[in-house]
């Protein structure tokens, strides 16, 4: 299993919750990135959120070590950090999470990477997403907003102001 708990004692615990739909290679390559805060013993758990994929999302996800639901569902962890399929975390994000995590402060995304970023036109066609730079909030601030169950990731993110962190998305 690509995610399992380490035995470093952590005062803070992450769950990293990933929504999908059809979203397979999107979601390996999230995935990837991911291991090493498992190995840390920051990450406790990652949850695949399908909303009805009919490729092989869920078995990705499954095969990964990701509990995979369709419903709503409460996480373990302490703070909740949201991701979008295809989205990669930059070398850092673990210590970033534990700087901003460590000071209690409220919600946060990661900086955009420039070397991921589309061109000009693509960025002025394409709606951004207010997932774009993940999202990063404690549980108890998530359940407060999310009051109905089929409310997405991206309605709680959507319009929430937000700190940066210093590590970086792609």
């Amino acid at each position: 299993s690509l995610f399992f708990r380490s035995s470093v004692n952590r005062s803070v615990m992450l769950t990293v919750i990933i929504e999908t739909k059809n979203s397979e290679e999107g979601l390996a390559r999230t995935l990837g990135p991911l291991v090493s805060g498992a190995v840390n013993g920051l990450l406790r758990e990652v949850i695949v959120h399908d909303w009805g994929s009919t490729d092989h999302t869920r078995r990705a996800g499954e095969q990964a070590g990701c509990t995979v639901i369709e419903g709503g569902s409460l996480s373990k962890g302490d703070w909740i950090l949201f991701l979008e399929p295809g989205s990669r975390l930059s070398e850092g994000w673990i210590e970033s999470i534990d700087r901003h995590t460590g000071l209690g402060q409220g919600p946060a995304r990661f900086s955009r990477s420039r070397a991921g970023q589309p061109g000009f036109l693509s960025r002025m066609v394409k709606r951004e997403t207010a997932l774009a730079d993940g999202l990063l909030i404690t549980k108890k601030q998530a359940l407060a907003l999310s009051r109905d169950t089929n409310k997405r990731a991206e309605d709680l993110a959507r319009g929430l102001s937000a700190r940066r962190m210093h590590a970086e998305i792609v």
